[in-house]
């Protein structure tokens, strides 16, 4: 098969139906477009994992199935503080497929790296801990001019009041405000006129759950991090996204959720690349600025 006809073969797939079927004379395609970009060692001679497949549709649709990625702006540099699993490692993905450089960020130097090698393409390990606030600034020392700044680093807090733990609370705390507005602070003079800034929160604020004390309260804060930053920053952007619960995310793909889908007007539960696509909005429409964006499919309203 040409090289035309596997790129409209790809093309033509939907990110949640990759998988090995159907590869046929596609491969080869595939596997030079991989090693072209740096995710797949050139003649590795081997069938490419899911991931690598979705980076590859990734690459076709942002530029009608060529190789090159540069965006029509020039280079973009991006940080993602949080990006080694989840959310935040799918928004790293594409913004690489799309010729952005991304530094990602985990808990440890080794976890960052690891990550950033599995995804390839122009991605960069760092070790950035949001509930230690002090270490930031030395943590993102090396990072240059920034366009795009995302935070989607969270930790999970179960903590009611009548057994409350005092040091759980206290760490996300500070991880989501005091961390999230220290990163802001530390970046603040590398922000490109344009930069655009996502953080995410969620609807936790305003469907509180059993343990969801902390977390609702810190996620609520986020709206007001957005609310003072919008004039205080201008004209660099920034903006929230808050989801409900994202349907194929590791946390909830394998729990019942049946409860809260029969009360989502869109009759399911987001995705992953929805949330994706979100960010990315947010990060690139210029007029979009001080918004909290409710991600949830019509949850709140039913």
């Amino acid at each position: 098969m040409s090289r035309f006809g596997a790129a409209s073969w790809l093309r033509r797939r939907s990110l949640s139906s990759l998988n090995h079927e159907e590869l046929g004379l596609n491969v080869e395609f595939i596997l030079s477009m991989l090693a072209a970009k740096g995710v797949l060692a050139s003649g590795a001679g081997k069938l490419p994992t899911s991931r690598q497949l979705r980076i590859c549709l990734l690459l076709l649709n942002n530029k009608g199935g060529t190789m090159t990625t540069q965006s029509a702006r020039g280079a973009r540099t991006a940080v993602v503080l949080g990006g080694t699993s989840g959310i935040g490692r799918e928004i790293v993905t594409s913004l690489a497929a799309k010729g952005t450089t991304v530094y990602l960020s985990g808990r440890t130097t080794e976890t960052a790296r690891k990550a950033a090698s599995e995804i390839g393409l122009n991605t960069i390990g760092i070790a950035v801990d949001l509930a230690e606030p002090e270490s930031i600034a030395d943590s993102l020392s090396d990072i240059g001019p920034v366009d795009y700044l995302v935070i989607p680093a969270i930790e999970r807090d179960a903590n009611t009041i009548a057994d409350y733990n005092i040091a759980r609370a206290v760490r996300l705390v500070t991880l989501k405000l005091v961390g999230y507005a220290e990163a802001i602070h530390v970046l603040r003079d590398r922000f490109t006129p344009d930069a655009s800034i996502v953080l995410f929160g969620g609807l936790a604020m305003q469907r509180p759950y059993p343990g969801s004390t902390t977390v609702s309260t810190v996620n609520g804060g986020v709206v007001g991090l957005v609310n003072s930053l919008t004039t205080e920053l201008a004209p660099v952007r920034i903006n929230a996204v808050h989801p409900g619960i994202i349907g194929d995310s590791p946390f909830w793909e394998n729990k019942d959720n049946s409860h809260i889908i029969s009360r989502t007007p869109l009759g399911r539960l987001v995705t992953m690349q929805e949330i994706v696509h979100s960010v990315e909005f947010l990060l690139e429409n210029s007029g979009v600025n001080g918004v909290n964006l409710a991600m949830d499919g019509g949850w709140l309203l039913k």
